[in-house]
C-alpha cells in the first residue's frame, strides 16, 4: 500500500482478532466459471473460517476442496471508517466423526437448521487486511462528512437554473 492512502494493513494476527468480532461474512467461489459470492454466517476454529450447512447444499458441491477466498467487514458510513480481511485458502468438508461431534456442540448455528448438516473450513493460505482510516483523504489530512444539504438548492429558481 502507498503511504497516506487513507488505509492501514493489518497484520495476520490483527486481521484474524477483527475477524473474529465479525458475525458475517461473505464466500467467494466460482460457479459455472463465473465469481459468485454469498453471505454466510460463520465462526474462527482452529485457525480457520468454519460455515456450517446443509449436506445437499450446492455450497458444499461447489467449494468442497477448492480454493475460495472468504471476507469479513465492519464499516461504520457515518464515519467513513472501518476494516476489512480476506482469508484465502482451501475449503473441505469437516468428515471426522470426532471432530463433527464437537463442531455441533462448538461450532457456528446454522440459521436455517436442516436434517443432515456439515461443516465447511476454509484453512486459510493468505489472510490479508486494511483498516480506513475515518474522513481522511489521499494525503491524510482530515476532510470534513459532506452536508446532506450540499446537493439540494436553497430555491426551487437555482433547481432550474442548471437544467437546459
Amino acid at each position: 500500500m502507498y503511504r497516506n492512502d487513507g488505509f492501514r494493513e493489518l497484520d495476520r494476527e490483527e486481521s484474524l482478532r477483527r475477524l473474529a468480532t465479525a458475525t458475517v461474512g461473505r464466500v467467494v467461489h466460482t460457479r459455472q466459471a463465473l465469481p459468485s459470492v454469498l453471505p454466510v454466517n460463520f465462526a474462527l476454529d482452529h485457525g480457520g473460517v468454519l460455515l456450517r450447512t446443509s449436506a445437499a447444499s450446492e455450497l458444499v458441491r461447489a467449494v468442497d476442496g477448492e480454493v475460495v477466498a472468504f471476507e469479513a467487514d465492519a464499516v461504520d458510513g457515518a464515519a467513513h471508517s472501518g476494516w476489512s480481511v480476506v482469508v484465502t485458502g482451501t475449503a473441505s468438508v469437516v468428515t471426522d466423526p470426532a471432530e463433527h461431534q464437537r463442531l455441533t456442540r462448538t461450532g457456528p448455528a446454522s440459521w436455517v437448521p436442516w436434517p443432515q448438516e456439515v461443516f465447511l473450513r476454509i484453512a486459510p493460505q493468505r489472510v490479508t487486511g486494511r483498516e480506513l482510516v475515518g474522513g481522511r483523504s489521499a494525503y491524510g489530512i482530515r476532510l470534513p462528512l459532506p452536508s446532506p444539504e450540499a446537493d439540494v438548492p436553497a430555491r426551487a429558481e437555482d433547481a432550474e437554473e442548471g437544467t437546459d
